[in-house]
C-alpha cells in the first residue's frame, strides 16, 4: 500500500478551509417517470428547495466533520436569494465573507432527477468576485482555499497567486461549463493548483481522453495531486508519480447532486491532517457515497428540514 503523502503547511486539525463560488438556490425536483423535452409537461411527485453550489456543499461537509470552513461567495436580495440565506445560516458555516448585493441574485439552479440521472439548468447572476475577497485573506484560521468552480478561476484570474501570497495550498474542481470546460486553457489558467479534483466527464472535456486512466495522466502532467472522481467506480488518484484507486461501496442512490463536493470535503479534511494519500481517497469516497443517498447536497448535514411541496 502506498503510504506517500502531501505536505500542507496547516497544522494537524485545525487547518480552516475558504471555499469560493457561487452559491445557488437549487430546486431539486423528484419523482419523475420521464425527463422534461421541448413541447411537452412532465409532473415531478416532490420538490426540495435547498441550498446549492459546490462552495456551500463542500464547506458544510467540512464543518460537518468538524473543519471550520468559511463560505466566500455572493448572494441576492430577492424573495429566493432570502430563503436561500436563511438555509445558510442554518448550516453553521462560517459567514462573515459572504457578500449580499442586489446584483448577485436571484441565481438558482432547477434539477431534475430521474433514478440515478439528473439534468440541470442554472442562472447566474452578478459577477464572482466578493466584495470581501480581501477581508477573507485575513481569516486567521485560513489554511487552504478551496475552489469550487473554474467560472470562478476565470472570473478572477489572479486568485490563485493572491492565496498564494496569503501562504495557503489550493485545490480546484473545475466543475461542468459547457462554455469553459473544453480544451487545455483550464490547464494553463490553473497553474499553481495543489489539487485539481475533477470528475470523468470533466477530464475527458479538458484532456479529450476517453479513458479514465488517459485522462488521468495528462492531468498529472499539470498538478502535484489529482483526484479523478468515477461515480460508482470510485476514484483514482496520481501523486508524486503513483496512481491509486480506490472503488466505491454499494449503496442505495437517492440523489447524486453534490455528491463530488462532498468527495472534495473528506479527501481536504484528511489531507490537511496530513494523513496518507489511500486515506484520504477513502475519506472522500465514503463522504461522496453518503452524499448520493440523500436529497441535495448536504440537505441532512443539519437539524432543519426540507423545504418541501
Amino acid at each position: 500500500m502506498n503510504t506517500k503523502t502531501s505536505p500542507p503547511p496547516a497544522p494537524h486539525n485545525t487547518g480552516g478551509v475558504l471555499c469560493i463560488g457561487r452559491t445557488y438556490c437549487d430546486l431539486l425536483f423528484t419523482g419523475v417517470e420521464n425527463m422534461p423535452v421541448l413541447g411537452r409537461e412532465v409532473f415531478a411527485q416532490n420538490l426540495a428547495i435547498e441550498a446549492g453550489g459546490g462552495a456551500f456543499i463542500t464547506a458544510a461537509h467540512l464543518h460537518h466533520s468538524g473543519r471550520p470552513a468559511a463560505l466566500l461567495s455572493r448572494v441576492g436580495t430577492d424573495p429566493l436569494s432570502a430563503v436561500l440565506r436563511a438555509t445558510l445560516e442554518q448550516s453553521g458555516i462560517e459567514l462573515q465573507f459572504l457578500e449580499i448585493s442586489p446584483d448577485a441574485g436571484p441565481q438558482v439552479t432547477v434539477v431534475t432527477i430521474q433514478d440515478n440521472d439528473r439534468a440541470f439548468l442554472s442562472r447566474r447572476a452578478g459577477e464572482a468576485r466578493p466584495a470581501t475577497l480581501s477581508k477573507a485573506w485575513q481569516w486567521k484560521q485560513a489554511r487552504h482555499l478551496h475552489i469550487a468552480e473554474y467560472a470562478t478561476l476565470h472570473e478572477i484570474p489572479d486568485l490563485v497567486e493572491q492565496a498564494r501570497d496569503c501562504g495557503l495550498t489550493i485545490s480546484l474542481d473545475p466543475s461542468w461549463d459547457e462554455t469553459l470546460i473544453h480544451g487545455s486553457q483550464i490547464l494553463q489558467n490553473a497553474a499553481g493548483i495543489d489539487i485539481f479534483m475533477p470528475n470523468l466527464e470533466e477530464a475527458r472535456a479538458i484532456t479529450g481522453q476517453e479513458n479514465a486512466l488517459s485522462a488521468l495522466k495528462v492531468l498529472a502532467r499539470s498538478f502535484r495531486i489529482v483526484t479523478l472522481k468515477i461515480g460508482m467506480g470510485g476514484a483514482y488518484i496520481a501523486i508524486e508519480g503513483d496512481i491509486l484507486h480506490h472503488p466505491a461501496p454499494s449503496v442505495q442512490v437517492v440523489d447524486t447532486t453534490g455528491a463530488g463536493d462532498a468527495f472534495n470535503a473528506g479527501f481536504l479534511d484528511f489531507w490537511l491532517k496530513k494523513l496518507p494519500a489511500i486515506e484520504c481517497l477513502k475519506a472522500g469516497i465514503e463522504a461522496g457515497s453518503k452524499a448520493v443517498q440523500m436529497a441535495g447536497g448536504a440537505s441532512n448535514l443539519s437539524s432543519r428540514q426540507h423545504v418541501v411541496a
